[in-house]
C-alpha cells in the first residue's frame, strides 16, 4: 500500500459522485489506513447537452478526458458507469474492477401514473437512447417520443414541467439517488432489453499499475463480471454503440450463463432479439456466438440501415 493519497476521477455529476463515493467508501472500509480523494473531471458528454447522444458520436463520449488524466498520472483510477464505457479500453489503461451489479433493468416514470400501453399519440415519451426509442415504438408506436438530455433532477423537472408525460431511465440511477418513489415501473427485460452493462460501477486504471490492480480487486464481483463479459462481447461483436439500437442481459444459474440480445432500427419497425447460452466461463465467446446468430438472422442488414442514414 502506498503512503500517498489514491486519486478517484469521476464526471461531475450527481449520479457519478454518488458512484465515486462509493467506491470510495468501500476501499477505505477495505483499506482503512489509506487516504482516498475524489478527483471531478468535465467530460464532452457533460457539456453538449442541446444534442441527442446518437448524433454526438460515442467513442469515449463520457470516457475520454477521464482517461487523458489517467495516463497523465492526475489520477490513480477512474470511476465509470460501464455501459459509458466502449467495449474495447484505449492502449494501457484497463478494466481493474466491476462492482457487484445494481438494478439492470429500465425504469418507466410517468407522470399521471400511465403505462406506455395505456398511452395515445397526445402523449410525449421522453428518452435520449435509440435502444429505448426503437423498443418504446415497438410496444406503443402511436406516442410520440422526444430527446431529452441532463442529468436527473434536470429530467424530473423537465417532466413535472409538462415536457413529456413520461420517461425511459436506467432504474439504478433513480434508485442510487433515492427517486424510487418516482419509478412507476420496472420493465421486465423481455419486454424492453436494457443497455449492455447497465446497473454496473467499473473501476478503470492503467494496465501496468500492480498495485491498483490488486487494491481494487477487493471491490470486484466475479458474477457481475462474468454477466457484463457475456453483454460486451455481443456489443462488440456487432461493433455497436449509442448510434445504435442494440441491448443485451444475462442471467447465471449455478455454472451456465444465459445471454438475450437484440438490434432494431431506431423506429421500432424491425426488432431481431435472440438468445444463447453456455458455461458461465465461457461468457466472451457466448457473446461472440450470439452476435453472429443475430447478424445471419438479418441483423446485418440493420446495422447497415442504421449505419447509412
Amino acid at each position: 500500500m502506498t503512503t500517498a493519497t489514491i486519486r478517484i476521477g469521476t464526471r461531475g455529476s450527481k449520479l457519478a459522485l454518488y458512484q465515486a463515493n462509493l467506491v470510495k467508501t468501500k476501499l477505505e472500509a477495505a483499506y482503512p489506513t489509506q487516504s482516498f480523494e475524489i478527483i471531478i473531471i468535465s467530460t464532452k458528454g457533460d457539456k453538449i447537452l442541446d444534442v441527442a447522444l446518437s448524433k454526438i458520436g460515442d467513442k469515449g463520449l463520457f470516457t475520454k478526458e477521464l482517461e487523458h488524466a489517467l495516463f497523465a498520472r492526475e489520477v490513480d483510477m477512474c470511476v465509470h458507469s460501464l455501459k459509458d464505457l466502449p467495449t474495447v479500453f484505449p492502449e494501457g489503461a484497463k478494466l481493474g474492477a466491476i462492482l457487484e451489479r445494481a438494478e439492470f433493468k429500465d425504469a418507466w416514470v410517468s407522470k399521471d401514473g400511465l403505462s406506455l400501453e395505456e398511452m395515445d399519440e397526445t402523449h410525449k415519451v421522453a428518452t435520449s437512447s435509440l435502444r429505448r426509442i426503437a423498443q418504446v415504438k415497438r410496444i406503443n408506436p402511436k406516442v410520440e417520443v422526444v430527446d431529452i438530455r441532463g442529468n436527473v433532477d434536470t429530467r424530473l423537472k423537465k417532466m413535472k414541467d409538462g415536457y413529456c408525460d413520461a420517461m425511459v431511465m436506467a432504474g439504478a440511477g433513480l434508485i442510487r439517488l433515492g427517486y424510487d418513489a418516482e419509478i412507476t415501473e420496472l420493465f421486465e427485460p423481455e419486454n424492453l432489453i436494457p443497455a449492455c452493462g447497465q446497473g454496473a460501477i467499473a473501476i478503470e486504471i492503467r494496465d501496468n499499475d500492480s498495485k491498483m490492480e490488486e487494491l481494487v480487486n477487493a471491490l470486484h464481483c466475479e458474477q457481475s463480471y462474468n454477466k457484463i463479459t457475456a453483454e460486451r462481447s455481443f456489443l462488440n461483436e456487432l461493433e455497436g454503440g449509442c448510434q445504435i439500437p442494440i441491448g443485451a442481459y444475462a442471467t447465471i444459474n449455478g455454472d451456465e450463463l444465459v445471454l438475450t440480445g437484440m438490434v432494431a432500427l431506431p423506429d421500432g419497425s424491425k426488432e431481431i432479439r435472440a438468445t444463447e447460452s453456455g458455461k458461465t466461463v465461457d461468457a466472451e465467446k457466448i457473446g461472440r456466438k450470439l452476435g453472429q446468430k443475430i447478424i445471419t438472422l438479418g441483423g446485418n442488414d440493420i446495422l447497415i440501415q442504421v449505419r447509412n442514414n
